[in-house]
Order: C-alpha cells, then structure tokens, then sequence
C-alpha cells in the first residue's frame, strides 16, 4: 500500500474571529491569500454566532477514526467568489425559476439544517485546497508520490486533508475539467443540496450546488481501499477512456476542532444534468433489499429506485447496445481483479425531443471529440471507444433511439475480505434460495453483467 506523505506550505495569517453561515447575507468565511496575507469575505456565509457552537455541532456529525500522524499546514487562500456574486445580482426571475425546477426533490444545506456548519467548513476547505492546485499543478511525469502525498490545511476551527492530490489533479486535467470550474461548484458560491438517500449506509450525500459534483462520506477502511486501488483505477481510465466507473475527483479528511477525523470523496454526477430525468434505478443484479417503496404521484420527493422495482421494463439502446455490453465486461473485469464487489450501476431515463434523436448535424464534432488522442483504428477497437454526444456529462450519457440514459459503475471502495465472507455466509443461511449482493467479485460481476443483458434490447 501506498504511504500517505505530509507536504507543508507556509503563509502568514490573520485568522477571523467567529465562523457561521447565512444565503441571506452575501458574506463570506475569512480566507487568507497566501501570496498576499489579506482577509477577504466569501459569498455564502457570514461572520456571526459562536464558532464553537458550530464546530461543535459538526463535530457530532462527522466523528470517525484516525488514520496515522497529521500534517499541519498553514495555508488558508484568498476568498474567489468575487466574480460569483457579481453574476449572481445579474440573475432574473426566470433564472431563479428554472434553477428551482431543476433542484425538485433536493433539499438546500442552509442555515437551519444540522449539517450546515459541517458543509460550511467543507466548501471553504475545498476551495482552499483547490487553490493550492492552481497555484503549484503537477508537471512532468506522474510519479508515486503523486499517490502518496497527503496536504493537510489548517482553517479557523478545523483542518482540512487532500489525500493524493497530484494524481487527482492530472486526473481531472485529462477529463478537461477546469480547476477554476471546479473550485467554483464546490466553493462556497452556494449551499450543497441534499437528497433523501435509499442506501443502507450511514453515509452523508451532498451535491454542489449546480449540482454537476456529488460528495459522499466515507468509512476509513474504503478510503484506503481506493487510495490503494487509485494508480491501477487511473491506468483503466487511460485504457479505456469511455469507461462508465464514476470518476473519482477527489479524496479529502476533515477534523473539526479536536475531534476525530472523518473521511469524503467527490466525483462527477452520473446524473446529470438533471433538468428532465424521470426515472433514476440503483442496480446490483440481486433480490435481497432491493425494493423501494415509491412516492406518491405528484410528491416532489425524488427517490432512486431498486433491482425489483425495474421488473418488466427493458433498456432501449439499439446499435449502443454491442458497446454497453463490452464495456460492462471490461470495467467489471477490472473490478473482479481488484477483488471488489456491491458496487451498483446507476441508471435514469431522460425522454429525447424531436430535435435530440440521430446524429444530427454535430457528426463531425462528436467524432472528433470521441477519437482525442487516437493513434490507429486498433486502439479504437481495444480501447472500446463509442462516439459521444454532444452534452455535457457525455461519458455518462448513451442515446437510445427515443430515449437517453444516464449509466455509471459508482461505490467502488467495498474489498472481499473476511468482513464480507462471514457476511456471505451469514446471508446463505437467511436468504436460501435467493440471491444477495454479498457474494464473490466473479460471481457479482458475472451476474451484473447478465442482469445488464436481460434487460437491454
């Protein structure tokens, strides 16, 4: 396994007082500039209230173990939201309008919720840590340290860990994702939004507030699960550039005051973008607590459905149908090797207008797009590339010929070791005759696979 290594950056500070958060008032957590030394305040939270209140109560919130010595960093950038509250009193009524449409079902992380000095800390250490990024980019040639390094933020109140953040950031160079785009959704421009869960985990689910990242919470034993797995998960990626497991855009640790340290990853959105989404499926090819109970017609609650509740229906891919089958051997095959098993293919079903179906006059672009960095017809083929649409999220994204679908292989940190064989076994005892999720990676690829054939046309 890959040892974290500890990277110090000095800066002078000037620390603020107090730490809480308001939308109503356009200010913002004290950052420092670490070039400049100057405090700004950020759109999104205000200086009011008790800090220790707040660190207390997400301290509640995000107890958990920690891992080995800390490295302690004095780096705090300066506040970037400038720009974002300019646009911001730019934006009309029908703006405002469409925005809330799209945000059906979720819920803002604003000043009532209990989980709001947590999500507080969270975009002001992220947009931090993202800042360290821009400023110092890896160059050259990915080395092992690029994996191993561990960036540690010291904040008002709380200390905020980048795990690997040299790889992450190649990672997100080669997905042509901006770090200036991505410091914006996860800064602090506006609430994280949250969404009623149906997994069994105790995990914490956030979305940033544009909604294109998703943040989860995680259990120590899975973050070192993919931090080990994370050089083999990035050469899979090169090999095959239109796989559907869920890019992993990030790993960070968060301890609030002298608490323990608590673990969240961020990834890209398999949903999204969300706008016209209809239907959202959690598939993992067996039976067992695989049924949700569904809202009410009209509720504004937006829940992802189960195995059972997809029975009868179909997948309509048409000539897509050859590549999703490929490329669920292939990405399932490098699961099975990394001896991974309960990951789940997520699925939602988008109707296409008139106007979306066929190729379209984007032809050229699309097939440009879809061969970046082709050397031969060959590679073409072992690579199992497809030609992409022309949407953002397009590696997510499969046209049917009447309808679009949002497909991707997520929750991949879950290692067949003797937790989960006592687990199998107890379960054959329960549930004889049926079929469960804890079972043997082959067996739990195999099966996802042939669940993924039977209900595709």
């Amino acid at each position: 396994m890959l040892q974290p290594q500890g990277r110090n950056l000095q800066a002078s500070a000037r620390a603020p007082s107090r730490i809480g958060c308001s939308r109503d008032l356009h200010y913002a957590i004290g950052q420092l500039r670490s070039r400049g030394g100057a405090w700004l305040l950020q759109p999104g939270c205000r200086a009011a209230g008790d800090a220790a209140s707040a660190r207390e109560a997400a301290a509640g919130a995000m107890a958990a173990p920690s891992p080995g010595p800390r490295e302690v960093l004095a780096l705090s950038p300066e506040a970037g939201c400038r720009a974002s509250t300019s646009s911001s009193g730019r934006r009309g009524l029908l703006w405002r309008l469409r925005e809330r449409q799209s945000r059906l079902g979720l819920f803002e992380v604003g000043p009532e919720h209990e989980l709001h000095p947590l999500t507080c800390m969270m975009q002001a250490g992220l947009w931090a840590a993202i800042q360290v990024s821009m400023d110092h980019p890896p160059t050259g040639l990915p080395t092992e340290e690029d994996f191993a390094e561990v960036l540690t933020q010291v904040h008002e109140g709380f200390e905020l860990g980048t795990l690997a953040g040299p790889a992450f950031a190649r990672l997100r160079r080669s997905l042509g994702l901006a770090e200036e785009d991505y410091q914006a959704s996860l800064g602090p421009g506006g609430p994280y939004l949250q969404f009623l869960s149906t997994s069994k985990s105790k995990a914490s689910f956030f979305l940033s507030h544009d909604q294109r990242f998703f943040l989860k919470t995680q259990r120590r034993r899975e973050v070192r699960a993919l931090l080990t797995h994370l050089p083999r998960y990035v050469q899979h990626l090169q090999r095959h550039p239109h796989s559907l497991l869920a890019r992993l855009l990030g790993v960070h640790s968060l301890r609030v005051a002298r608490g323990k340290k608590k673990y969240f990853i961020i990834m890209q959105n398999v949903f999204y973008p969300t706008g016209r989404i209809s239907e959202r499926y959690d598939i993992k090819g067996c039976e067992v607590s695989r049924w949700v109970e569904p809202v009410p017609e009209g509720s504004p609650l937006v829940l992802v459905l189960k195995d059972l509740n997809f029975q009868d229906k179909t997948i309509n891919l048409g000539p897509q149908r050859s590549w999703l089958l490929r490329q669920m051997e292939l990405d399932t095959a490098f699961l099975r090797e990394l001896n991974v098993l309960d990951y789940s293919l997520l699925m939602a079903f988008q109707h296409l207008h008139e106007d979306e179906k066929g190729l379209g006059s984007s032809l050229i672009f699309r097939t440009a797009r879809s061969m970046q960095g082709v050397q031969s017809p060959e590679e073409v083929e072992a690579q199992n590339r497809r030609l992409l649409p022309d949407a953002p999220n397009a590696l997510h994204i499969l046209d049917g010929p009447e309808q679009r679908y949002f497909l991707g292989l997520v929750d991949l940190a879950t290692v067949y070791g003797l937790r989960k064989r006592l687990e199998h076994l107890w379960k054959t005892l329960c549930y004889p005759g049926r079929t469960f999720s804890t079972v043997s990676p082959a067996r739990y690829a195999r099966r996802l696979c042939q669940w993924v054939e039977a209900h595709t046309e």
